[in-house]
């Protein structure tokens, strides 16, 4: 049927340049006893950790990609920003495009004629410096939820790329693949599944009185 990993921060999904340790090189050692190796229904960046979701067969990998393309497949983030928004719950529908700075150096952009992005967001809790969100994207565009964070006037705590650009604010990327649901039968309760913060986050104060 279906994996769903616990992907660590700081490991690509797939080998490239400059990607010595990706995680597609051990997805021959996760067979479990099937001929073919398990393939991808999404992804998620090289920084972010959490709920990563693959297929297992043929038939899972369709009905997955299905999902997540329809996008039936509902996902939840945490992430800690810099700030507290002004509104504590709210929806941040702002298109997104590629922009290219040069072949090898490229960002996402708000952009009026890019594609549909949408995110819901919500506080769970803030003190004086940060805050800890919830964030529920609608669609699947890349770095859509670093990107609309920056926008929403509050980018994510460590990114190097949407935040800070020194680099200086964090060791890593407080963005964390929580929760995931996935209508996977027709006439059965979807499957839901969670992943524990890492410890960056479980450390965090902001985090210490919630449960995920």
């Amino acid at each position: 049927m279906m994996l769903v990993l616990n992907k660590p921060a700081g490991i690509a999904v797939h080998a490239g340049s400059g990607k010595s340790n990706a995680l597609d090189q051990y997805f021959d050692d996760l067979r479990f006893g099937l001929p073919a190796k398990p393939s991808l229904a999404h992804r998620l960046d090289k920084q972010t950790s959490g709920c990563l979701v693959m297929g297992r067969h043929p038939k899972a990998i369709k009905r997955l990609g299905h999902l997540f393309m329809s996008h039936q497949a509902q996902k939840t983030y945490i992430a800690i920003v810099h700030g507290t928004p002004s509104e504590l719950e709210g929806i941040i529908d702002i298109p997104l495009a590629q922009e290219n700075e040069d072949k090898r150096s490229w960002r996402m952009i708000g952009h009026p004629e890019g594609k549909e992005t949408i995110t819901h967001y919500k506080v769970l809790a803030s003190n004086e410096t940060h805050s800890l969100l919830e964030l529920s994207p609608k669609t699947g565009r890349t770095h859509q939820l670093r990107v609309h964070c920056k926008l929403l006037g509050h980018p994510i705590l460590g990114d190097t790329i949407y935040g800070d650009s020194s680099g200086s604010d964090a060791p890593e990327l407080y963005l964390h693949a929580s929760k995931i649901v996935l209508p996977f039968y027709d006439k059965k309760p979807p499957i839901t599944v969670s992943a524990p913060l890492p410890l960056c986050f479980a450390q965090n104060p902001l985090t210490l009185d919630l449960e995920f």
